[in-house]
């Protein structure tokens, strides 16, 4: 199995760069057709939101719905699953930073009782816990 990097999962979502978002859509063509699966660190999906986010001003509700695109294709197998189904589940009811919750949520599946930081809007969420 193979890893994809963030500027994959860019062009595919994005179509930036029409060469190499052609590349990406006979790639997951290939993989869909081959039965081959390829791994989707969750470091990645972190940088997809920012990209998204920061450089093209992708609204939020688009973002959810790309990742919701992306867990939809068979030949991708991602890296804590459960997590971001959550993120899925709970970004659309609140206005807390995809990172963010991505961030505390993962810590929370693997048994932190809160992340902490000196992110006061972050600090808001129950996840997060502000260093005083």
């Amino acid at each position: 199995m193979k890893a994809i990097d963030t500027n994959i999962i860019i062009r595919f979502l994005i179509n930036d760069d029409e060469m190499q978002a052609k590349k990406v859509l006979d790639l997951f063509k290939k993989a869909e057709k081959k039965e081959e699966k390829l791994f989707v660190p969750l470091l990645v999906i972190i940088e997809s939101i920012w990209v998204m986010d920061s450089v093209y001003a992708i609204p939020r509700i688009k973002i959810i719905e790309a990742l919701n695109k992306l867990f939809m294709l068979p030949f991708l197998i991602f890296e804590h699953p459960v997590v971001l189904h959550q993120l899925l589940q709970i970004s659309e009811n609140n206005n807390f930073d995809l990172p963010d919750l991505l961030i505390g949520l993962s810590a929370q599946a693997n048994g932190c009782e809160s992340v902490l930081t000196f992110d006061k809007k972050a600090a808001k969420h129950h996840l997060f816990e502000y260093l005083k």
